[in-house]
């Protein structure tokens, strides 16, 4: 049993910014807080995204707090950019993230602190920081004949490239970026491309403002304070246009049909009598939040999802979730796990144990608004 202040779980973007506060404010790596991470090598859920996402299609990645990402390769791989950035991240800041290591639960220990179960042991906290985000948690819809399909399915989260679908039939189910790119990339090797959704995707001009920043946050914010599950903020924001969708629009690959009722042995079939044929069935359908392991500590309301405040679960302060929510894109993370630390500090000095410089409570710096979001996943 080794004892900490904090456990941060999980070093992407959001694990790495609280670290990087922690770090900041006077908490020592593996003395005071520890920060643990399944992945096999930094670079968080970016280091899975297919090689054909290169750094140029990524929309708005946000450099991580104190180290910019700088002179990166539009043309490289995503996956390797950020992995490298991370990399370096986590050796300039000393962040000594351990690495592979397996959260199981986290459970009510003695005392008011925390046992959270690992790979690597057992570590008692006083503070936990979720910061597990999504990718773990491909989701995966249900339709009636889905098991008689003779094709192949696969999510987002196991497409490696346009390469694989030469010559197939391919019908993409999902209006999200994930989607909207798969389509793009697999056009000119697929036989035939088919894009449904279940509802009519909005494509949004213009640039993405503060304003419109600050509107999409409020209404993913507020399905977190209900206890609902968090929707991600690009669906509310809308799909940006650029040249690559606009050319996807006027060349037909982007021409949308509704959800589809069924999936038969050779393709999928609606209720009106349509049919179209397919080999391949990609589901670019998104993900869901990756906090099974906090099921111990009974945090989910009748809703489904965990009843937030900022970044703090309301039934159990001594946990927060960075990433959750609104705070799930990158410049949203950084200033979370900023937040996270600050209440931190405050809960601990309210439990008699002052902050490692002695000052107790760190200055109010605002929690600040997220307003980008990545695309690709």
């Amino acid at each position: 049993m080794r004892e900490v202040d904090v456990v941060v779980i999980g070093a992407g973007q959001a694990g790495l910014s609280s670290a990087h506060h922690l770090r900041r404010t006077g908490f020592e790596p593996e003395r005071d807080f520890v920060v643990l991470d399944h992945a096999p090598r930094p670079g968080g859920a970016w280091q899975f995204r297919w090689p054909s996402l290169t750094y140029g299609k990524v929309h708005g990645m946000h450099a991580l707090p104190g180290m910019e990402l700088t002179d990166a390769d539009p043309g490289r791989p995503s996956s390797e950019v950020v992995a490298e950035y991370f990399d370096a991240y986590e050796r300039a800041f000393d962040l000594r993230v351990r690495r592979p290591v397996h959260v199981r639960a986290v459970r009510e220990g003695d005392a008011g602190r925390l046992l959270v179960e690992t790979s690597d042991g057992t570590w008692s906290t006083r503070a936990l920081i979720n910061a597990t985000g999504t990718w773990d948690r491909p989701f995966w819809p249900r339709y009636p004949g889905q098991e008689t399909f003779r094709g192949r399915q696969l999510h987002t989260a196991g497409y490696t490239g346009p390469q694989d679908f030469a010559g197939r039939r391919v019908v993409v189910v999902g209006g999200g970026a994930s989607g909207m790119q798969h389509l793009l990339e697999l056009a000119p090797y697929a036989a035939q491309t088919t894009w449904v959704t279940r509802r009519p995707p909005v494509f949004r001009e213009g640039p993405f403002t503060e304003d419109v920043g600050r509107e999409a946050v409020a209404l993913v914010e507020e399905r977190v304070r209900r206890g609902l599950p968090p929707k991600s903020v690009v669906s509310v924001t809308g799909l940006p246009l650029n040249d690559a969708i606009r050319q996807g629009l006027a060349d037909g690959v982007l021409d949308r049909l509704p959800m589809f009722d069924r999936i038969t042995p050779d393709g999928v079939e609606w209720d009106d009598g349509r049919r179209v044929a397919a080999d391949v069935i990609l589901w670019a359908t998104g993900f869901r939040a990756a906090v099974d392991h906090l099921a111990p500590l009974r945090l989910r309301e009748p809703g489904g999802g965990i009843r937030v405040e900022g970044t703090r679960a309301v039934a159990d302060p001594r946990i927060h979730l960075v990433g959750y929510g609104p705070s799930a894109s990158t410049i949203g993370a950084n200033r979370a796990g900023r937040a996270a630390v600050r209440d931190i500090r405050r809960l601990l000095a309210g439990a008699g144990r002052a902050a490692p410089d002695g000052s107790g409570v760190a200055p109010d710096a605002g929690r600040g608004v997220p307003v980008a979001v990545e695309a690709g996943g």
